[in-house]
């Protein structure tokens, strides 16, 4: 690691979710209820990412189960690609998602959102490729 590397402050500063890209969000919401205990803390359609989800709380993050509710979403083509669910992100809190999503371009991350927008309860969010 690099001195200006270690004096840099970290850009993540917790895990807000795991997201888990699922065909049938009933029948997932059922399983971690049934296996786990696990309760839907919020529940919403994204319109704009075509997906709508459920967030189960999980200490201070969440695991968040997606299902597409579009044939042309990202979930959506993600679940025909892999054949099934499957982990399909991390989502991590910054302290600002802008300065964020800058430094990882200025480190030279492939980004899927050239700039922040709209997420789902309120949040700012931006993706980058893994």
């Amino acid at each position: 690691m690099s001195d200006a590397a270690a004096n840099q402050k970290p850009l993540l500063t917790e895990i807000d979710h795991i997201a888990i890209a699922v065909p049938d969000l009933g029948a997932a919401i059922d399983y971690y209820r049934e296996t786990f205990g696990a309760v839907v803390d919020h529940r919403e359609v994204v319109e704009s990412d075509g997906v709508e989800e459920a967030l189960l709380k999980v200490a201070e993050s969440y695991v968040q189960l997606l299902t597409p509710t579009r044939d042309d979403s990202t979930v959506a083509k993600w679940l025909n690609t892999r054949g099934g669910p499957g982990i399909h992100h991390v989502g991590y809190r910054v302290a600002n998602c802008a300065e964020a999503l800058d430094a990882v371009k200025a480190q030279g991350f492939r980004v899927l959102d050239d700039a922040p927008r709209p997420g789902s309860r309120g949040t700012t969010v931006a993706f980058i490729h893994p």
